[in-house]
């Protein structure tokens, strides 16, 4: 089977394995227990945190670990609310988030907060004016990811933090696809929250964290919570995180040359397809900039993505029809939607997504039988 669905997760590296064994078994005790087995896994996990705090360019006091993306994304959007205003009711994000935000915006809809949505153009790109404009006095947050997981849309999260910082304005960003792979400087982007996650940089799955600005006084959302500085409740995984950051650090100090990897096989796919004529099909942000350059989204125009999904399965392909997150619902993709496509070619949607060890004779490979399903 030849692995093409990165972007919903990766498999643990060596460094990764090595260092949750290594931590099970000379930091296992609770980190908030006060005698010396407890005490040895404080310190691994304060390493930790001093080692993902200057990977971001932030600070320790402001790392929180999770047990992953969603829960991070849940947890700053939480506290964020718990700390402003009762009377800000308001919200602007897009319809490009992650299903974690998606889901959880829908629920506090049903309590009471309004929803703004803030229109993009044909890449997925946020128009900033359009934020500007959908900002009022009662605006509480603003939920802008870094990186789509379905096609790879960068967004001007530095600008944008700027913009809000200069208003006073709370701001949240989703870094799950883009860490590692993307310079995240904390001082630079100016956001309120970040979220992060471990399973999509070949680290252990149920392991994140979300990164707090340390400049702004919050209010934590659950009473009397010891752990992680009383912003979550439950015993660290302190094994996990230690596997999670070790790969995280190698990770971002090998971003580049994995970034020129990753454009080298962009760059052979689409020689491919053009090479065997595969002019009937639809490739969304094959030429912008603005991209993660390890996802393409293709839409078929011609047989639903799900089909054309089992059929790669069958000859051996692993390939996904959008967000796994989103899998088994039977709507048609919202990013999709909102960048212009119609119900129909939405429905006719695959995300090819490299990882690192993804060789050029796999592409070649992939694109053959593609064009071989296809015509």
């Amino acid at each position: 089977m030849i692995y093409l669905d990165f972007a919903a997760t990766t498999p643990m590296s060596e460094k990764a394995l090595l260092a949750y064994t290594e931590a099970a078994k000379q930091a296992f005790g609770n980190a908030s227990s006060l005698h010396d087995i407890g005490g040895k896994a404080h310190e691994w996990l304060n390493a930790c945190r001093v080692t993902l705090a200057n990977i971001i360019g932030g600070k320790k006091e402001g790392v929180i670990f999770t047990s992953g993306g969603t829960e991070s994304n849940i947890l700053a959007i939480e506290t964020i609310l718990n700390s402003v205003s009762p009377n800000k009711k308001h919200i602007v994000s897009t319809r490009l988030e992650h299903s974690s935000i998606k889901n959880y915006l829908e629920a506090l809809e049903k309590k009471g907060y309004e929803i703004s949505y803030i229109q993009v153009d044909h890449h997925g790109r946020v128009l900033v004016n359009s934020l500007l404009y959908s900002l009022r006095e009662d605006t509480a947050l603003v939920i802008v990811q870094q990186g789509n997981s379905e096609i790879g849309t960068i967004q001007p999260i530095e600008e944008i933090g700027s913009l809000l910082k200069e208003r006073n304005i709370y701001f949240h960003t989703d870094c799950v696809q883009t860490f590692g792979k993307l310079d995240i400087n904390v001082q630079k982007i100016n956001a309120s929250t970040y979220a992060f996650s471990s399973h999509k940089i070949y680290g252990p799955k149920g392991v994140g964290a979300v990164y707090f600005n340390s400049e702004i006084n919050w209010k934590k959302t659950i009473p009397n919570v010891s752990h992680e500085h009383g912003f979550r409740a439950g015993t660290v995984d302190v094994p996990g995180i230690c596997s999670f950051v070790t790969q995280a650090k190698d990770f971002y100090n090998q971003r580049e040359h994995f970034y020129h990897h990753f454009i080298q096989l962009r760059k052979l796919f689409f020689h491919e397809v053009k090479k065997r004529s595969l002019n009937n099909i639809t490739f969304i942000n094959d030429e912008t900039n603005h991209q993660l350059p390890h996802i393409i989204g293709i839409i078929t125009n011609q047989v639903e993505g799900q089909y054309l999904m089992l059929e790669l399965n069958r000859k051996g392909f692993a390939v996904s029809t959008g967000s796994a997150c989103q899998i088994g619902k039977q709507a048609p993709s919202e990013t999709l939607l909102s960048i212009g496509f119609s119900k129909e070619q939405a429905f006719q949607f695959i995300r090819v997504s490299f990882g690192i060890h993804t060789t050029k004779e796999e592409i070649r490979k992939f694109v053959s039988t593609l064009h071989d399903l296809l015509t």
